[in-house]
């Protein structure tokens, strides 16, 4: 049997309910987003393909169209990067915004634990404060361990973004991409 009251039953579902349309509705933005930002990239890419493709074929010498390759090679990389960053981005705030509700469904789930311990405490029978202490170390020690968990986690996402900020700032990339000089004919 059930301590609760309907009515507080009926709370916790709708509680529930909107909590996970909520995270829908956020997650749904997340993909929109995505969506969206691959059918720019697709529309950019077409019409520099047609520019470049136009400038190479009306190239004269060689040396223009090896000019021309090296500068698009720049701009797709830093096009790449772009994306690759926005792509982050989005992903990054909807990561921020799932994980805020989970910190807060945990912190209900842990209040609600421990009003469940306290309200057995009392109606604890004589002689079980042993058994009731037990219960509020696991109470205690779980969370704790959810707070590490979740203080490493939020750390390792902020060092794979920092690493990956670092790993595709315009100056490195620059470095990766050197022209290529023209062969002069003897």
């Amino acid at each position: 049997m059930s301590s609760l009251a309907p009515e507080q039953l009926v709370a916790a579902q709708k509680v529930g309910f909107e909590t996970i349309s909520g995270l829908l509705t956020k997650g749904f933005e997340g993909i929109e987003k995505l969506v969206e930002l691959n059918l720019q990239v697709v529309k950019s890419t077409q019409v520099e393909n047609q520019e470049f493709l136009t400038k190479a074929l009306s190239a004269k010498q060689p040396q223009e169209l090896y000019a021309l390759q090296t500068s698009y090679t720049q701009s797709v990389t830093d096009k790449v990067q772009s994306y690759g960053r926005n792509v982050c981005q989005i992903i990054s705030s909807n990561q921020a915004e799932f994980a805020a509700a989970a910190e807060a469904q945990g912190k209900q789930y842990q209040h609600d634990v421990q009003a469940l311990v306290d309200k057995l405490a009392q109606n604890a029978p004589a002689g079980s404060e042993a058994a009731v202490g037990v219960w509020n170390a696991f109470v205690k020690t779980a969370s704790e361990t959810y707070e590490a968990a979740k203080n490493a986690t939020k750390q390792a996402v902020e060092t794979a973004e920092s690493n990956l900020d670092a790993a595709s700032s315009p100056k490195r990339t620059r470095q990766a991409v050197v022209p290529v000089e023209p062969v002069e004919k003897q």
